[in-house]
């Protein structure tokens, strides 16, 4: 197991640690993303999928739960879900991810506890909003806390990712 911890003072040090997780991947791999509201999830996962090649934009897919983004040549595509309303990994079952798995990434927000079935080998990443209090509602960076320090904690599970380092 992989395990690394990486302060990010801004968002491009987000920018270029989701660009360091792009280079690593391939087909069938599987992130995990966790963090509180507005730790920078989703503004990660933009950050990847722009490393990835993919042109469309990437919102949360809050409401949908899964968005598929296929790239716009061979590359990898990018599905991307959000499990904040999903309790069981059964429910996530049936979103039917193995069957993106060939040709994609797959990268779940707030999909601890649930998103671990879905293989042996997957990149666990929780985001933390430094100096933050737990009251505090704050969205993905923004122009008003694009400086906010973060520190990005990652392990890698399963023979895929021993070895691998990500600075």
């Amino acid at each position: 197991m992989v395990h690394q911890e990486i302060e990010l003072a801004n968002l491009m040090d987000t920018q270029r640690l989701a660009v360091a997780v792009g280079q690593q991947l391939r087909a069938g791999d599987v992130i995990i993303l966790t963090g509180e509201l507005g730790a920078g999830k989703t503004t990660f996962t933009q950050s990847l999928a722009r490393a990835l090649g993919i042109t469309a934009p990437i919102t949360s897919p809050t409401f949908v739960l899964a968005r598929h983004h296929n790239h716009p040549d061979d590359g990898l595509n990018l599905v991307h879900v959000d499990a904040y309303r999903i309790t069981v990994a059964d429910e996530l079952a049936s979103l039917d991810l193995e069957s993106w798995l060939a040709d994609s990434v797959v990268v779940v927000e707030w999909g601890r506890g649930t998103a671990e079935a879905l293989t042996d080998a997957y990149l666990d990443i929780e985001l933390i909003r430094r100096g933050a209090t737990s009251d505090e509602l704050i969205t993905d960076f923004s122009d008003d806390d694009v400086e906010e320090p973060r520190t990005a904690i990652i392990t890698g599970h399963g023979q895929r990712w021993e070895g691998i380092q990500l600075t």
